[in-house]
């Protein structure tokens, strides 16, 4: 059904068709990563001049909604899973809290005496092993991240059974009153890896954004290392400060 547009509406034209194709993306009418109509289309559909459609999907490229593909026309960019600084959580609990459907699939799950770094912040003895597990983490079914998380052994092997590719690791530990009371974390831009940029789709070489985050149990001690590489485009942290 053709959508109408008043004139004389206080709203300009082109910021009416704007709303309209924001809702169309947020009732999923237009997909992620779907291409939009033609601008003939849209202008026969809308009754508007190819001005006001430029009009308007330039404001949405311009806010980061659209994105023009050089030589196939304007998609859908996915939206951004934005994560909260200051606050423990799991891929999983964030994604939920977007209103984003979080999934997994199991890469590779190792008992391990290599790792040096991990198990130096793990304060794992050398001699001793560690679990290693690696994640391609989804939201709404787009991946978007590469995870990997170390445990020392006694931990770790409490998961090793558990179906990796759905299972929320926290959920589990703390059925077995292993609770995670604090963690530190350390943020910073990576490029991808050509094998990177084939699990996340992207190209080799684009931005990351990876996270190291320490995590620690009773009585201070560390229990958990992850290190979580972000697809730049679909993820960003929000940060609350107060003066």
């Amino acid at each position: 059904m053709a959508s109408r547009f008043e004139p004389s509406k206080s709203t300009s034209l082109y910021l009416q068709v704007k709303d309209t194709m924001i809702k169309r993306i947020q009732e999923k009418e237009w997909a992620p990563y779907s291409m939009i109509p033609t601008e003939n289309e849209l202008m026969s559909e809308f009754n508007v001049s190819r001005t006001t459609i430029r009009q308007a999907v330039s404001i949405l490229v311009q806010e980061g909604i659209l994105e023009k593909k050089q030589g196939k026309g304007t998609i859908v960019k996915p939206q951004v899973f934005v994560g909260s600084l200051g606050k423990l959580k799991g891929f999983a609990e964030e994604a939920l809290e977007n209103g984003i459907f979080p999934s997994s699939k199991l890469l590779s799950v190792k008992t391990s005496r290599e790792f040096r770094k991990e198990k130096s912040l793990l304060q794992v003895p050398l001699e001793e092993e560690v679990v290693v597990i690696e994640r391609l983490r989804f939201a709404n079914q787009t991946p978007v991240a590469i995870e990997r998380t170390c445990w020392p052994y006694h931990i770790g092997r409490m998961l090793l059974h558990q179906d990796l590719n759905g299972a929320n690791f926290y959920d589990i530990l703390e059925e077995k009153n292993i609770v995670l009371k604090t963690a530190n974390e350390k943020i910073k831009a990576i490029n991808a890896s050509l094998i990177e940029a084939d699990l996340l789709g992207i190209r080799g070489g684009q931005a990351l954004l990876q996270m190291e985050r320490l995590s620690f149990g009773q009585e201070n001690k560390p229990i958990e290392f992850t290190t979580t590489k972000f697809c730049s485009d679909n993820y960003q942290y929000f940060i609350e400060l107060v003066r």
